[in-house]
Order: structure tokens, then sequence, then C-alpha cells
């Protein structure tokens, strides 16, 4: 029987994609003590890379070294396992938004869970607790924007800057939730933002 769950979840990573995640919960309908020693055992056998206690990926191994998936896609994945919000911040959210940031050696992001470190591959992601205000957004953008902003700071607002804003809101399809969103933004920047949008964004923004 256990040779046959494991050859069952070794097939299932092996016929993966490239930079797909898998936890010991992956793998529900098995023991979950048996299933880590697997997992333990595939990593030494060198078919999935361990990145935290219980997180495994399966990196694409090239002549130039690992491959690994984006910070933003692993998270996105351990955000599913655990039901959680998760939101770039500080020099990562300004980088995502295509702000003239340098771009930033470690990842940072706001949970709706608990903070815990990982390592995916030299870099370091940080997953930082936030407060349910950083949560009460309806759109992605203005929840992003907010933290790239704060990054940036008021007294470093460019005309580069509010160009750049000016263009994420005009392909935005987001346009029904920024009535609501642009109330949470801190009064500076609401200002920024306000001048910014679209004639017909603004309407309903006032």
């Amino acid at each position: 029987m256990q040779n046959t769950v494991a050859k069952e979840i070794k097939t299932k990573i092996s016929y993966s994609k490239y930079g797909s995640v898998f936890f010991v919960s992956s793998f529900p309908k098995f023991d979950v003590g048996y299933v880590a020693k697997l997992l333990a055992q595939f990593e030494k056998e060198g078919l999935i890379t361990r990145i935290a206690q219980g997180v495994y990926i399966k990196a694409r191994k090239t002549s130039l070294g690992v491959v690994y998936p984006s910070a933003f896609e692993l998270v996105k994945e351990i955000a599913k396992r655990d039901k959680a919000e998760i939101i770039p911040t500080g020099d990562t959210a300004a980088n995502r938004l295509g702000f003239p940031t340098q771009v930033p050696m470690n990842a940072c992001f706001l949970t709706s869970s608990s903070s815990r470190k990982l390592m995916l591959g030299k870099q370091t992601i940080a997953l930082r607790h936030g407060s349910p205000k950083n949560f009460a957004y309806k759109g992605r953008l203005m929840a992003e924007l907010v933290q790239a902003l704060r990054y940036i700071g008021e007294a470093n607002i460019t005309e580069t800057v509010e160009k750049r804003i000016a263009a994420l809101f005009a392909k935005t399809p987001e346009t029904e939730t920024i009535e609501h969103d642009i109330l949470l933004a801190p009064v500076w920047m609401r200002q920024i933002i306000k001048r910014n949008l679209k004639p017909e964004q603004n309407n309903s923004a006032k």
C-alpha cells in the first residue's frame, strides 16, 4: 500500500509543471505523517526543493542554475492554501506596479494569515501579518497602489510617478471599485490619485 501511495504522489509531482508548489496538505487522502516523509525523500532525490517547513516547489534545473517561480506566484499558492489574502508591500509593491525603483533583492507581502519567512533560492520572502484595514479594498489595484505610494513617500512624488498612476488607472478594469477604495487611502494619496484619474473615474470618486 505504501509503495502505491509513494508512486501516486511521485507521479503527480513528476507530471506537474515547473513552478508547482506542494504542501503536505496537497495530498489530503493520504496520511499526513507519511506524506511528509515522502516529500522529504523526494527532496533528497532532487525531484522537489524545500523552501520552508512543509512547503516544496518543483524548480527547473538548468546549466545556469535553478529557476524558481516568482515570489508573487509562490505567495499566491500559500495564500490559497491558507485561505488568506496577500498584498505586496514596500519596494515589492512599487516594483510590481512599474514605478521607477530598483528591483528589490527580497520580497515583502502583507498577509491576513500569520507572519513567516521563506527562502526562494537566495531570495528572502517575508510575509507580515497586516491589519484588517489593509484588506478592506474591493479592488486589487488600489490596495497595491497605497502600499507602493507609502513606500515612495509623499515628498518623492514626481511627474514620472504621477504618469505611472494615470497609466495604471487608464487600463484598470476595476472602475466600479474606485469610488469605494479611494476613501480608504490616506488623504495625501487621494489628492494625487484623483488628479490622475480619467474624467469618468473622477466623477465616480468624488
